[in-house]
């Protein structure tokens, strides 16, 4: 005899399909919750800390939000250097000698300008590679924090720019012309950024403490000064360092003849600012700015990147592009111009350039 089969009613057969059901709810109702929580943490909230409204997404800088803090931190890093010199408790000592056996100093105001530009910059731009003339104490860190607030003029000329943060490094320089700062020569002392992307300035920050004024550029974006109308280009007045300043005026005279000028001056943001039109009542006016011995990077990213903007040119003696990336020294001189004719200035001047590595 066959075997009985067993018979299920329909509502048996109902019964048995929700019974089933019911069991491969609990099994994944509990896995996919889990899911959906880690979904949700692993998203950053919107308009939270780690991807502002507006910001560059992780691991790229906006080039205009960097301008901006760094025109905010030439400006109080001024501020300690106006205040220790205003003082009179510069604590001026010798921190060693240049190539050409000079004492370099090293002041007060050196160090507490340098503290709060590198800490306002490293604070607000972590992942950006940052180089300052002085070394950065880790006892004397400090968080400083930006608001992330843009000027207006900045908005009005500069549109947003996002790069790769490991291609950007930045040169700060806390006081520029220490020594003429010792001596209570204020005309000639700056603080100074400049943002090099790949190795070419593009970001140039002057910033003058004594009198509050302030030049910024930016490479294929915007600035708030400009060229001159003029030049001399046939008898120029040239811009030179006063601790060098007869070597370039006997070469510069056999060049251009004895009626060419040449102003001694210190400091490289100071000298930049000569080619420029600058309303500044101790500014002096210069056509060409000749430097003939090693140079500093952090001493001349920054008018470099000021002079790039405007379409003018900053080269070696020989009229090599300066990159602003590896050593902190350029061992080939300078000449820098704008509106002339640069390679014309560089080929009346090769002498020049058997000097700048001596």
């Amino acid at each position: 005899m066959a075997p009985m089969g067993i018979r299920l009613s329909p509502l048996g057969m109902a019964v048995f399909c929700l019974l089933g059901l019911g069991v491969l709810y609990h099994l994944y109702s509990g896995f996919l919750a889990g899911r959906f929580a880690f979904f949700m943490l692993s998203e950053p909230a919107a308009g939270g800390p780690e991807s502002p409204r507006g910001s560059a997404p992780a691991g790229a800088v906006d080039l205009r939000e960097l301008l901006a803090v760094s025109v905010l931190a030439a400006v109080r890093g001024g501020q300690e250097v106006k205040r220790v010199r205003e003082g009179n408790v510069l604590n001026a000592k010798a921190k060693g000698k240049t190539r050409e056996g000079a004492e370099e100093q090293l002041t007060s105001g050196d160090l507490l300008s340098n503290r709060r530009m590198f800490y306002l910059l490293k604070g607000a731009f972590p992942a950006v590679q940052i180089n300052s003339e002085e070394r950065v104490d880790t006892a004397d860190q400090e968080t400083i924090s930006w608001d992330r607030s843009i000027p207006e003029d900045i908005k009005q000329k500069i549109q947003p720019k996002e790069v790769p943060a490991e291609s950007v490094t930045v040169w700060i320089d806390p006081l520029d012309a220490t020594q003429e700062y010792t001596e209570d020569l204020r005309q000639y002392v700056t603080t100074m950024v400049c943002v090099a992307v790949n190795g070419k300035p593009v970001i140039g920050v002057i910033h003058k403490p004594f009198s509050s004024y302030t030049a910024w550029a930016m490479v294929d974006g915007g600035s708030n000064v400009k060229a001159r109308s003029s030049y001399n280009e046939k008898t120029p007045r040239i811009i030179v360092s006063r601790s060098h300043a007869g070597k370039v005026e006997q070469v510069a005279r056999q060049t251009f003849g004895n009626k060419t000028v040449i102003i001694p001056a210190g400091g490289a943001g100071y000298k930049v600012l000569a080619l420029l039109d600058v309303a500044e009542k101790n500014q002096e006016e210069a056509d060409v700015y000749i430097h003939v011995t090693y140079i500093k990077k952090w001493d001349i990213c920054a008018g470099n990147a000021v002079l790039r903007a405007l379409g003018g040119h900053m080269t070696t003696l020989t009229g090599e592009e300066i990159s602003y990336t590896g050593s902190d020294g350029n061992e080939g001189g300078l000449i820098a111009s704008i509106n002339m004719n640069h390679k014309a200035l560089i080929e009346k001047l090769p002498d020049l350039e058997k000097t700048s590595h001596k």
